[in-house]
């Protein structure tokens, strides 16, 4: 467990997520004049975990302890991650540091809700009208597209062992791009490399324009929740200069 030690107000908030949520984090922790946030850090675990979901909550658990003996000590910690695969141990995780929280030893600690980031950049009813339509979907995120290649090729053996193809996508039908970027540019260079991966595949491409989904209410939520810490305790300490 963390050492609570003393929290650095320039330090308020962690936002700790996948690797492959690295650009939607930053962006979404922007100020308006597009500087960065002084009191939210952001920390990211390899995208590869995306393949190896039982070990993200403890790759979490690792990367908190070795900031917290770095002297880098958090009021709130969010994870940029759903269920993701991990049969709960982030749920887990997160109960266990909520306990601790209350009994003032360390950081609160939600994560996003949702099963996993295609499921909260789609939004829940979203997500689930996508699965009625077709079970049978391969989905994709910006992220995964730009890395179709190292990510689901060679991630997942095939680029080695061809075969594998059939087995992984044998039964699929389509695959659905959940797209995140509001830049035009940048959406059509996604859009091109989920194309071409579609096609290695055999199947046909369906683009569904997302933006950041539930993601950005989960940071708002940790952002909000700081700047309120932040002004209650600067009218307590005001309070306190004023009694004589």
């Amino acid at each position: 467990m963390l050492n609570p030690g003393t929290t650095d107000p320039s330090r308020r908030v962690l936002v700790l997520g996948c690797g492959a949520l690295a650009n939607e984090l930053k962006a979404l922790t922007k100020q308006a004049d597009n500087s960065e946030r002084g009191d939210i850090d952001i920390e990211c675990l390899p995208a590869k975990l995306h393949n190896r979901p039982a070990l993200i909550a403890g790759e979490v658990r690792d990367r908190l302890a070795r900031l917290s003996a770095e002297g880098r000590t958090y009021e709130r910690v969010l994870l940029g991650y759903g269920d993701c695969g991990s049969a709960g141990a982030i749920d887990d995780l997160c109960d266990e540091f909520e306990r601790a929280h209350a009994a003032g030893n360390g950081p609160a600690m939600t994560r996003v809700p949702g099963a996993h980031c295609y499921e909260f950049f789609a939004g829940a009813a979203g997500f689930s009208q996508l699965s009625d339509d077709e079970p049978a979907t391969f989905y994709l995120t910006d992220y995964l597209a730009r890395h179709f290649d190292l990510l689901v090729w060679k991630g997942l053996g095939i680029a080695d062992h061809p075969e594998l193809a059939e087995m992984y996508f044998g039964n699929y039908r389509r695959v659905v791009l959940l797209t995140q970027t509001p830049d035009a540019a940048e959406r059509s260079r996604v859009e091109a490399c989920a194309r071409a991966g579609a096609e290695r595949l055999g199947l046909r491409l369906e683009v569904v324009r997302t933006g950041y989904g539930d993601l950005a209410e989960a940071v708002a939520s940790v952002s909000v929740a700081s700047i309120s810490r932040a002004t209650s305790m600067e009218t307590s300490s005001a309070t306190q200069r004023k009694v004589p």
